[in-house]
């Protein structure tokens, strides 16, 4: 391969790398939009989606995932606590440490928040796009998997 055509690739694909961050990050603002969840911070919707993931995680265990000190997560859950969306039980393994997890209420939230986004990505592809585009942005879909594939 020649030596213009590699940079010309490598070009491109930083181009396309650029351009796709940007349409990311611009995608989920636009989401956020659509259904925005309580009045939650970047760190609480942090701890709260990783709860929903991992039931059952201590306070230390999130501020280790989160890369947080103890102390500072334990004023984060506190908050969450207090305003119902996240609940403590004692751990049947070792009584003196409290696993943590988010409540009913969380999850139904957590529902309705993806259903309206899922609700609204519908109908603007639906308004948006015809049938034989939809299927390049289906085709589009599964390239952008492959890149997490990685």
């Amino acid at each position: 391969m020649s030596t213009d055509l590699a940079n010309h690739q490598t070009d491109t694909a930083h181009a396309l790398a650029v351009e796709l961050r940007m349409l990311a990050g611009q995608l989920r603002r636009r989401l956020r939009q659509e259904a925005s969840v309580a009045d939650w911070t970047e760190s609480q919707r942090a701890v709260l989606l990783r709860l929903e993931r991992q039931d059952g995680a201590t306070v230390t265990e999130l501020a280790q995932a989160e890369g947080v000190r103890s102390q500072s997560m334990g004023a984060t859950v506190s908050t969450l606590m207090e305003a119902g969306w996240v609940k403590g039980a004692p751990d049947p393994v070792d009584g003196r440490r409290t696993l943590l997890s988010i409540t009913p209420q969380t999850r139904k939230m957590f529902r309705q928040v993806r259903a309206a986004r899922e609700d609204w990505l519908q109908r603007t592809i639906s308004a948006r796009y015809s049938a034989t585009e939809q299927k390049q942005l289906a085709g589009a879909v599964r390239l952008l998997q492959r890149l997490l594939e990685a």
